[in-house]
């Protein structure tokens, strides 16, 4: 009919967009918390982080995502990579590149073994990922999102009690594969 805007379903790159957009407050979090847990504060700046993480998500542009849980899912990930990708580069240096003297306590020790287990997490979680990406997708959106157990089942339409179960299954079988490693 003449005259009548046409009506169309919005591309899967505007989707994204969208979603970024939306859910911008809530990914910024997500970056302080990653930098903060993996010490790198001084490497990036949430801001930073997001967008780096946002413009590896654009360069993929066959993605699509069934609800923003998993786009944050998603972007949880792309930043966990980046911030996997800084701890690398900054152990990867030779003798004497960035020293930086100071006394140790046994908060800093901690810290400075996580780059390792952290790298290790990664990898059990991507085994995991071909293995069973539901459990995968639980992990993600629980230990890296911090979403309750009843938001990841409203999220993925089910009942609370099956994200319990899914996330015990993951947790031991990230146990088990973190030990084998």
């Amino acid at each position: 009919m003449p005259g009548r805007a046409q009506e169309s379903t919005p591309s899967p790159e505007a989707h994204v967009d969208a979603l970024f957009t939306t859910l911008y407050a809530e990914l910024s979090r997500l970056a302080r918390r990653e930098l903060r847990r993996n010490g790198v504060e001084h490497a990036f700046e949430a801001a930073t982080l997001v967008h780096e993480a946002w413009l590896d998500i654009r360069r993929t542009s066959s993605l699509a995502f069934a609800h923003p849980g998993q786009f944050l899912a998603y972007a949880a990930r792309m930043m966990r990579g980046l911030v996997i990708d800084c701890l690398r580069k900054r152990d990867a240096q030779k003798r004497g590149g960035d020293i930086h003297i100071t006394s140790l306590d046994t908060q800093d020790a901690e810290r400075l073994a996580m780059p390792e287990s952290l790298q290790d997490i990664q990898g059990a979680l991507d085994d995991l990922a071909a293995v069973d990406p539901a459990l995968a997708q639980v992990v993600d959106l629980k230990f890296f999102c911090g979403f309750s157990m009843a938001e990841i089942a409203s999220m993925q339409n089910t009942s609370e009690r099956t994200v319990h179960r899914q996330w015990e299954k993951a947790r031991t079988l990230l146990f088990m594969a973190l030990r084998e490693g």
